[in-house]
Protein backbone atom coordinates (compact mmCIF):
# COMPACT_ATOMS: atom_id res chain seq x y z
CA UNK A 1 0.00 0.00 0.00
CA UNK A 2 1.27 3.30 -0.43
CA UNK A 3 1.06 5.57 2.63
CA UNK A 4 -0.37 8.71 1.47
CA UNK A 5 -1.73 10.48 -1.69
CA UNK A 6 0.60 13.07 -1.05
CA UNK A 7 3.62 10.45 -1.46
CA UNK A 8 1.64 8.73 -4.62
CA UNK A 9 1.04 12.22 -5.93
CA UNK A 10 4.70 12.25 -5.87
CA UNK A 11 5.39 9.23 -7.81
CA UNK A 12 3.14 9.88 -10.74
CA UNK A 13 4.69 13.16 -11.22
CA UNK A 14 8.38 12.14 -11.04
CA UNK A 15 7.58 9.20 -13.58
CA UNK A 16 5.70 11.84 -15.70
CA UNK A 17 7.79 14.31 -15.95
CA UNK A 18 11.13 12.62 -15.54
CA UNK A 19 10.67 9.62 -17.22
CA UNK A 20 8.17 9.22 -19.72
CA UNK A 21 7.57 13.06 -21.04
CA UNK A 22 12.24 13.31 -20.76
CA UNK A 23 12.20 10.51 -22.99
CA UNK A 24 9.95 11.05 -25.85
CA UNK A 25 11.53 14.56 -25.80
CA UNK A 26 15.55 13.11 -25.96
CA UNK A 27 14.88 9.87 -27.70
CA UNK A 28 12.39 10.16 -30.65
CA UNK A 29 12.40 13.22 -32.85
CA UNK A 30 13.35 12.29 -36.13
CA UNK A 31 16.44 14.82 -36.63
CA UNK A 32 16.62 13.21 -40.96
CA UNK A 33 13.24 13.49 -42.32
CA UNK A 34 11.10 15.47 -39.46
CA UNK A 35 8.49 14.23 -37.01
CA UNK A 36 9.40 11.12 -34.69
CA UNK A 37 11.15 8.02 -35.71
CA UNK A 38 8.86 4.97 -36.37
CA UNK A 39 10.40 2.08 -33.89
CA UNK A 40 12.93 1.93 -31.41
CA UNK A 41 14.24 -1.19 -29.46
CA UNK A 42 14.49 -1.71 -25.90
CA UNK A 43 18.07 -1.08 -26.14
CA UNK A 44 17.27 2.19 -27.99
CA UNK A 45 18.49 1.30 -31.43
CA UNK A 46 16.44 3.57 -33.88
CA UNK A 47 14.95 1.44 -37.08
CA UNK A 48 15.54 3.90 -39.09
CA UNK A 49 13.24 2.89 -42.37
CA UNK A 50 10.22 1.58 -40.23
CA UNK A 51 6.86 3.56 -41.35
CA UNK A 52 5.73 6.51 -39.31
CA UNK A 53 1.87 5.46 -37.39
CA UNK A 54 -1.03 8.23 -37.64
CA UNK A 55 -1.37 6.46 -34.03
CA UNK A 56 1.83 7.07 -32.70
CA UNK A 57 1.98 10.89 -34.02
CA UNK A 58 -1.39 11.70 -33.05
CA UNK A 59 -1.15 10.32 -29.43
CA UNK A 60 2.75 12.26 -29.21
CA UNK A 61 0.66 15.66 -29.96
CA UNK A 62 -2.31 14.33 -27.40
CA UNK A 63 0.43 13.75 -25.56
CA UNK A 64 2.45 16.67 -25.06
CA UNK A 65 -0.47 19.18 -25.61
CA UNK A 66 -1.86 17.77 -22.45
CA UNK A 67 1.56 18.32 -20.81
CA UNK A 68 2.00 22.38 -22.08
CA UNK A 69 -1.96 22.59 -20.96
CA UNK A 70 -0.69 21.41 -17.26
CA UNK A 71 2.68 22.25 -16.64
CA UNK A 72 2.40 25.24 -19.12
CA UNK A 73 6.33 24.33 -20.16
CA UNK A 74 7.34 25.67 -23.55
CA UNK A 75 9.71 22.81 -24.18
CA UNK A 76 6.09 20.42 -23.62
CA UNK A 77 4.19 22.69 -26.32
CA UNK A 78 7.76 22.92 -28.92
CA UNK A 79 6.97 18.73 -28.95
CA UNK A 80 3.58 19.42 -29.39
CA UNK A 81 4.19 21.75 -32.37
CA UNK A 82 6.48 19.22 -33.84
CA UNK A 83 3.82 16.38 -33.94
CA UNK A 84 1.23 18.85 -35.09
CA UNK A 85 3.33 20.64 -37.92
CA UNK A 86 3.89 16.92 -39.03
CA UNK A 87 0.55 15.34 -39.31
CA UNK A 88 -0.44 18.69 -41.17
CA UNK A 89 2.31 18.48 -43.82
CA UNK A 90 2.39 15.10 -44.25
CA UNK A 91 -0.84 12.70 -43.11
CA UNK A 92 -3.69 15.39 -44.27
CA UNK A 93 -5.02 14.41 -47.53
CA UNK A 94 -5.18 17.39 -49.12
CA UNK A 95 -7.45 15.62 -52.06
CA UNK A 96 -10.23 13.55 -50.22
CA UNK A 97 -9.69 14.64 -46.76
CA UNK A 98 -9.18 12.90 -43.28
CA UNK A 99 -5.63 11.15 -43.00
CA UNK A 100 -3.53 8.57 -44.03
CA UNK A 101 -3.09 5.59 -41.66
CA UNK A 102 0.72 5.25 -42.29
CA UNK A 103 3.34 6.73 -44.23
CA UNK A 104 6.55 5.88 -44.73
CA UNK A 105 10.04 6.81 -42.69
CA UNK A 106 10.19 10.15 -45.67
CA UNK A 107 6.93 11.13 -45.39
CA UNK A 108 5.06 9.96 -48.11
CA UNK A 109 1.48 8.26 -48.33
CA UNK A 110 2.53 4.29 -47.75
CA UNK A 111 -1.06 3.05 -46.21
CA UNK A 112 -3.67 5.40 -47.72
CA UNK A 113 -7.08 4.08 -46.26
CA UNK A 114 -9.10 6.11 -44.00
CA UNK A 115 -9.04 4.15 -40.64
CA UNK A 116 -12.04 5.99 -38.83
CA UNK A 117 -9.66 4.73 -35.66
CA UNK A 118 -7.00 7.04 -36.75
CA UNK A 119 -9.46 9.79 -37.74
CA UNK A 120 -10.78 9.08 -33.92
CA UNK A 121 -7.37 9.92 -32.76
CA UNK A 122 -6.43 13.16 -34.92
CA UNK A 123 -9.74 14.30 -33.16
CA UNK A 124 -8.81 14.08 -30.03
CA UNK A 125 -5.36 14.94 -30.34
CA UNK A 126 -6.24 18.48 -32.06
CA UNK A 127 -9.27 19.06 -29.56
CA UNK A 128 -6.63 18.46 -26.64
CA UNK A 129 -4.13 21.17 -28.58
CA UNK A 130 -6.67 23.46 -29.27
CA UNK A 131 -7.77 23.45 -25.20
CA UNK A 132 -3.83 23.94 -24.88
CA UNK A 133 -3.14 26.72 -26.89
CA UNK A 134 -6.61 28.12 -28.04
CA UNK A 135 -5.57 28.35 -31.90
CA UNK A 136 -8.86 28.63 -33.98
CA UNK A 137 -7.61 26.70 -36.79
CA UNK A 138 -6.61 23.62 -34.91
CA UNK A 139 -10.36 23.35 -33.82
CA UNK A 140 -11.33 23.81 -37.62
CA UNK A 141 -9.24 21.09 -38.70
CA UNK A 142 -10.84 18.84 -35.85
CA UNK A 143 -14.63 19.80 -36.49
CA UNK A 144 -13.75 19.39 -40.25
CA UNK A 145 -12.81 15.46 -39.17
CA UNK A 146 -15.70 15.09 -36.99
CA UNK A 147 -18.04 15.61 -40.06
CA UNK A 148 -16.10 13.61 -42.07
CA UNK A 149 -16.63 10.72 -39.77
CA UNK A 150 -20.27 11.61 -39.63
CA UNK A 151 -20.49 12.02 -43.17
CA UNK A 152 -18.60 8.56 -44.51
CA UNK A 153 -18.19 6.33 -41.37
CA UNK A 154 -21.30 6.19 -39.56
CA UNK A 155 -23.35 3.47 -40.05
CA UNK A 156 -27.62 4.96 -40.82
CA UNK A 157 -28.75 2.04 -40.88
CA UNK A 158 -27.72 0.34 -37.45
CA UNK A 159 -25.88 3.10 -35.69
CA UNK A 160 -21.83 3.12 -34.94
CA UNK A 161 -18.91 3.25 -37.42
CA UNK A 162 -17.78 1.06 -39.80
CA UNK A 163 -14.30 0.14 -39.17
CA UNK A 164 -12.17 1.77 -42.30
CA UNK A 165 -12.77 3.05 -45.81
CA UNK A 166 -10.59 3.55 -48.81
CA UNK A 167 -8.65 6.74 -49.40
CA UNK A 168 -11.75 8.42 -51.55
CA UNK A 169 -14.22 6.85 -48.35
CA UNK A 170 -15.09 4.20 -50.06
CA UNK A 171 -16.61 0.41 -48.76
CA UNK A 172 -13.40 -1.60 -48.57
CA UNK A 173 -12.36 -4.85 -47.54
CA UNK A 174 -9.07 -3.66 -45.66
CA UNK A 175 -10.90 -3.16 -42.39
CA UNK A 176 -8.72 -4.45 -40.14
CA UNK A 177 -6.33 -1.94 -37.54
CA UNK A 178 -3.38 -4.47 -37.38
CA UNK A 179 -2.56 -8.31 -38.13
CA UNK A 180 -3.92 -9.10 -35.01
CA UNK A 181 -7.23 -8.25 -35.32
CA UNK A 182 -10.19 -9.92 -37.04
CA UNK A 183 -11.13 -8.14 -40.81
CA UNK A 184 -14.83 -7.08 -39.12
CA UNK A 185 -17.39 -4.23 -39.94
CA UNK A 186 -17.52 -3.44 -36.23
CA UNK A 187 -15.02 -3.24 -33.21
CA UNK A 188 -15.30 -2.49 -29.84
CA UNK A 189 -11.71 -0.36 -30.03
CA UNK A 190 -12.65 1.46 -32.82
CA UNK A 191 -16.02 2.75 -30.85
CA UNK A 192 -14.05 3.39 -27.70
CA UNK A 193 -11.67 5.78 -29.31
CA UNK A 194 -14.17 7.88 -31.26
CA UNK A 195 -15.91 7.62 -27.83
CA UNK A 196 -13.08 9.39 -26.44
CA UNK A 197 -12.53 11.70 -29.49
CA UNK A 198 -15.77 12.84 -29.24
CA UNK A 199 -15.93 13.70 -25.55
CA UNK A 200 -12.34 15.55 -26.23
CA UNK A 201 -14.15 17.35 -29.04
CA UNK A 202 -17.10 18.30 -27.17
CA UNK A 203 -14.89 20.16 -23.70
CA UNK A 204 -14.11 22.40 -26.51
CA UNK A 205 -17.06 22.73 -29.04
CA UNK A 206 -20.81 22.50 -27.19
CA UNK A 207 -22.52 21.58 -30.89
CA UNK A 208 -26.07 20.47 -30.55
CA UNK A 209 -25.00 18.03 -33.47
CA UNK A 210 -22.07 16.54 -31.02
CA UNK A 211 -23.84 16.60 -28.04
CA UNK A 212 -26.42 14.33 -30.02
CA UNK A 213 -24.03 11.74 -31.70
CA UNK A 214 -22.02 11.62 -28.57
CA UNK A 215 -24.78 10.35 -26.10
CA UNK A 216 -26.54 7.97 -29.22
CA UNK A 217 -22.40 6.71 -29.20
CA UNK A 218 -23.03 6.43 -25.79
CA UNK A 219 -26.14 4.35 -26.09
CA UNK A 220 -24.88 2.16 -28.57
CA UNK A 221 -22.09 1.07 -26.38
CA UNK A 222 -24.27 0.13 -23.91
CA UNK A 223 -26.86 -1.81 -25.72
CA UNK A 224 -24.70 -3.56 -28.49
CA UNK A 225 -20.99 -3.58 -27.30
CA UNK A 226 -20.84 -4.42 -23.75
CA UNK A 227 -22.50 -7.78 -22.94
CA UNK A 228 -25.92 -8.35 -21.31
CA UNK A 229 -24.23 -8.33 -18.08
CA UNK A 230 -22.73 -5.45 -18.25
CA UNK A 231 -19.48 -7.11 -17.81
CA UNK A 232 -17.49 -7.31 -20.96
CA UNK A 233 -17.01 -5.98 -24.05
CA UNK A 234 -17.67 -7.96 -27.22
CA UNK A 235 -14.22 -7.18 -29.25
CA UNK A 236 -15.73 -7.47 -33.07
CA UNK A 237 -18.88 -7.14 -34.07
CA UNK A 238 -20.93 -7.64 -37.68
CA UNK A 239 -23.03 -4.04 -39.43
CA UNK A 240 -25.91 -5.33 -37.40
CA UNK A 241 -24.11 -6.65 -34.36
CA UNK A 242 -23.50 -9.61 -34.23
CA UNK A 243 -20.97 -11.14 -31.99
CA UNK A 244 -17.62 -12.38 -33.67
CA UNK A 245 -15.55 -13.09 -30.63
CA UNK A 246 -15.58 -14.90 -27.38
CA UNK A 247 -12.40 -13.05 -26.37
CA UNK A 248 -11.94 -10.81 -23.58
CA UNK A 249 -9.76 -7.96 -23.28
CA UNK A 250 -9.53 -7.02 -19.66
CA UNK A 251 -7.76 -3.80 -20.34
CA UNK A 252 -10.43 -2.40 -22.66
CA UNK A 253 -12.67 -3.31 -20.14
CA UNK A 254 -11.31 -1.15 -17.28
CA UNK A 255 -10.21 1.89 -19.95
CA UNK A 256 -13.66 1.26 -21.28
CA UNK A 257 -15.40 1.58 -17.57
CA UNK A 258 -13.79 5.23 -17.15
CA UNK A 259 -13.77 6.70 -20.24
CA UNK A 260 -17.81 6.14 -20.31
CA UNK A 261 -18.27 7.73 -17.05
CA UNK A 262 -16.23 10.70 -18.47
CA UNK A 263 -18.33 10.96 -21.68
CA UNK A 264 -21.44 11.26 -19.78
CA UNK A 265 -19.73 13.44 -16.99
CA UNK A 266 -19.11 15.88 -20.06
CA UNK A 267 -21.84 15.54 -21.49
CA UNK A 268 -24.47 15.91 -18.55
CA UNK A 269 -27.28 14.02 -19.22
CA UNK A 270 -28.32 12.58 -15.87
CA UNK A 271 -30.13 9.58 -16.90
CA UNK A 272 -27.89 8.43 -19.18
CA UNK A 273 -25.10 9.06 -16.67
CA UNK A 274 -26.92 6.72 -13.66
CA UNK A 275 -26.91 3.86 -16.32
CA UNK A 276 -23.03 4.43 -17.54
CA UNK A 277 -21.98 4.26 -13.78
CA UNK A 278 -23.87 1.63 -13.05
CA UNK A 279 -22.24 -0.55 -15.56
CA UNK A 280 -18.56 0.93 -15.00
CA UNK A 281 -18.83 -0.54 -11.55
CA UNK A 282 -19.99 -4.08 -12.92
CA UNK A 283 -17.01 -4.09 -15.45
CA UNK A 284 -14.63 -3.16 -12.67
CA UNK A 285 -15.75 -5.52 -10.55
CA UNK A 286 -15.50 -8.17 -13.18
CA UNK A 287 -11.66 -6.95 -14.23
CA UNK A 288 -10.54 -7.39 -10.62
CA UNK A 289 -12.45 -11.20 -10.09
CA UNK A 290 -10.98 -12.33 -12.93
CA UNK A 291 -8.42 -10.14 -15.06
CA UNK A 292 -5.90 -9.22 -11.79
CA UNK A 293 -2.83 -11.80 -11.00
CA UNK A 294 -1.86 -11.83 -7.46
CA UNK A 295 1.28 -9.59 -7.78
CA UNK A 296 -1.22 -6.94 -8.67
CA UNK A 297 -0.43 -6.82 -12.38
CA UNK A 298 -3.51 -7.39 -15.07
CA UNK A 299 -3.78 -10.05 -17.48
CA UNK A 300 -4.32 -9.05 -20.97
CA UNK A 301 -6.75 -11.57 -22.70
CA UNK A 302 -8.48 -14.50 -21.87
CA UNK A 303 -11.95 -16.86 -23.95
CA UNK A 304 -14.17 -19.25 -22.33
CA UNK A 305 -11.29 -21.79 -22.36
CA UNK A 306 -9.06 -19.33 -19.68
CA UNK A 307 -6.29 -17.09 -20.31
CA UNK A 308 -4.77 -16.42 -24.09
CA UNK A 309 -1.16 -15.82 -22.34
CA UNK A 310 0.87 -15.28 -19.23
CA UNK A 311 2.55 -12.09 -20.60
CA UNK A 312 1.24 -8.66 -19.05
CA UNK A 313 1.32 -5.41 -21.73
CA UNK A 314 2.07 -2.28 -20.84
CA UNK A 315 -1.08 -0.36 -21.72
CA UNK A 316 -3.45 -2.70 -19.56
CA UNK A 317 -1.39 -1.60 -16.68
CA UNK A 318 -2.15 2.02 -17.33
CA UNK A 319 -5.70 1.87 -17.64
CA UNK A 320 -6.06 -0.81 -14.79
CA UNK A 321 -4.76 2.44 -12.22
CA UNK A 322 -7.07 5.09 -13.49
CA UNK A 323 -10.24 2.21 -14.03
CA UNK A 324 -10.05 0.93 -10.54
CA UNK A 325 -9.56 4.50 -9.58
CA UNK A 326 -12.64 5.55 -11.11
CA UNK A 327 -14.43 2.72 -9.41
CA UNK A 328 -13.48 3.69 -6.22
CA UNK A 329 -14.60 7.34 -6.38
CA UNK A 330 -18.00 6.07 -7.99
CA UNK A 331 -18.61 3.71 -4.47
CA UNK A 332 -16.10 4.48 -1.64
CA UNK A 333 -15.20 0.78 -1.89
CA UNK A 334 -11.31 0.87 -0.32
CA UNK A 335 -11.02 -2.49 -2.63
CA UNK A 336 -10.48 -0.81 -5.66
CA UNK A 337 -8.49 2.32 -4.14
CA UNK A 338 -6.36 -0.95 -3.23
CA UNK A 339 -6.62 -2.35 -6.63
CA UNK A 340 -5.17 0.69 -8.18
CA UNK A 341 -2.44 1.19 -5.98
CA UNK A 342 -0.91 -2.58 -6.70
CA UNK A 343 -1.44 -2.03 -10.13
CA UNK A 344 1.04 1.17 -10.16
CA UNK A 345 3.20 -0.61 -7.60
CA UNK A 346 3.45 -3.67 -10.21
CA UNK A 347 4.06 -0.43 -13.12
CA UNK A 348 7.05 0.90 -10.72
CA UNK A 349 8.81 -2.44 -10.18
CA UNK A 350 8.04 -4.23 -13.66
CA UNK A 351 6.90 -2.29 -16.48
CA UNK A 352 9.28 0.63 -15.61
CA UNK A 353 12.38 0.75 -17.31
CA UNK A 354 14.48 2.63 -14.82
CA UNK A 355 17.63 2.51 -16.87
CA UNK A 356 16.93 3.38 -20.42
CA UNK A 357 13.71 5.44 -19.81
CA UNK A 358 9.96 4.66 -20.90
CA UNK A 359 8.31 1.41 -20.09
CA UNK A 360 8.36 -2.10 -21.46
CA UNK A 361 5.48 -3.13 -23.91
CA UNK A 362 5.36 -6.08 -21.30
CA UNK A 363 7.00 -8.94 -19.20
CA UNK A 364 6.67 -12.41 -19.54
CA UNK A 365 5.39 -15.09 -16.90
CA UNK A 366 8.22 -14.88 -15.01
CA UNK A 367 8.24 -10.80 -15.41
CA UNK A 368 10.92 -10.28 -16.99
CA UNK A 369 10.86 -7.93 -19.83
CA UNK A 370 9.73 -9.45 -23.41
CA UNK A 371 13.53 -8.82 -25.32
CA UNK A 372 11.77 -8.28 -29.02
CA UNK A 373 9.00 -5.87 -28.26
CA UNK A 374 10.02 -1.80 -29.04
CA UNK A 375 10.07 0.78 -26.48
CA UNK A 376 9.19 3.37 -29.48
CA UNK A 377 6.14 1.23 -32.53
CA UNK A 378 3.35 2.22 -34.10
CA UNK A 379 1.48 1.19 -31.33
CA UNK A 380 4.14 1.91 -28.30
CA UNK A 381 3.38 5.68 -27.71
CA UNK A 382 3.68 8.06 -24.34
CA UNK A 383 -0.47 7.97 -24.57
CA UNK A 384 -1.43 5.50 -22.37
CA UNK A 385 1.06 6.02 -19.17
CA UNK A 386 1.26 9.61 -19.73
CA UNK A 387 -2.39 9.99 -19.65
CA UNK A 388 -2.67 7.32 -16.11
CA UNK A 389 -0.36 10.01 -14.59
CA UNK A 390 -2.56 13.07 -15.73
CA UNK A 391 -5.85 11.27 -14.69
CA UNK A 392 -4.52 10.16 -11.64
CA UNK A 393 -2.65 13.73 -10.51
CA UNK A 394 -5.93 15.67 -11.26
CA UNK A 395 -8.04 12.58 -9.35
CA UNK A 396 -5.44 12.73 -5.92
CA UNK A 397 -5.30 16.45 -5.93
CA UNK A 398 -8.83 16.34 -5.86
CA UNK A 399 -8.94 13.52 -2.88
CA UNK A 400 -6.54 15.37 -1.14
CA UNK A 401 -8.36 18.77 -0.88
CA UNK A 402 -12.04 16.95 -0.33
CA UNK A 403 -9.78 15.93 2.75
CA UNK A 404 -8.39 19.07 3.91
Amino acid sequence: MINSPELWLTQLENELQGNILSFWMKQTKDELNGGFVGKIDNQLNIAPDVEKSLVLNTRILWSFASAYRIYGKTEYLAIAERAYTYLMDHFIDKEYGGLYWMVDAEGKPSQEKKQIYGQAFTIYALAEFYRATGRPEVLDEAIQIFQLVEKYGYDSTYKGYVEALSREWQITDNLSLSSKDLNEKKSMNTHLHVLEAYTGLYRVWKSEELASTLAELIETMLDHIIDNEGKHFHLFLDEAWNVKSDIISYGHDIEGSWLLVEAAEILGEEKLLQRVRAVAISMAEAVLAEGIDNDGGIWNEADPGGLLSKEKDWWPQAEAVVGFYNAYQLTGDSKFNEAAQASWTFIDKYMVDHQLGEWYWGVDENLLPLPHASKVSAWKCPYHNSRACFEMITRLNSTIKETV
